[in-house]
């Protein structure tokens, strides 16, 4: 089945526009393939490490991490997560120093069977500006 998750920027240190978009993806997509659909949704470079967590909000200290390098972590699935537990938000940590957070949520629309000729996963729609990796800084 295909599901909605919506993908929302909340925090990078070049942060300065609102940016967000719905991915219509498998229910069995893994955390790694998640970040690597991120990662072409707002055209990164995947040159850093990353984690995804489950908190109350994206600087929480009380988390329940999913950390890049630890290979059961990634393999988790995305039908296995949700739904979270009430009050709970999964977020998406890419790139430690730039300190990039987007907030993860799945959308209320419901899963459905993929379409014939579609492929997936897939961008189905983005609002704001992408935000740059690496903006030119001017001196």
């Amino acid at each position: 089945m295909i599901i909605s998750l919506n993908i929302k920027l909340v925090y990078g240190i070049y942060y300065s526009e609102d940016w967000q978009c719905e991915l219509a993806l498998e229910e069995s997509t893994t955390l790694e393939a998640l970040h690597r659909t991120i990662q072409r949704a707002v055209d990164f470079d995947d040159d850093h490490m990353f984690e995804f967590y489950i908190a109350r909000t994206e600087r929480s200290g009380e988390r329940q991490r999913f950390e890049c390098d630890d290979s059961s972590d990634m393999s988790c699935q995305l039908k296995d997560l949700f739904p979270l537990e009430k009050g709970r938000k999964l977020f998406y940590w890419f790139d430690y120093g730039d300190d990039w957070k987007f907030q993860i949520s799945r959308s209320r629309k419901k899963p459905f069977a993929p379409e014939p000729g579609v492929k997936y996963p897939r961008v189905v729609s983005e609002e704001g500006v992408r935000p740059v990796q690496y903006p030119s800084v001017e001196c």
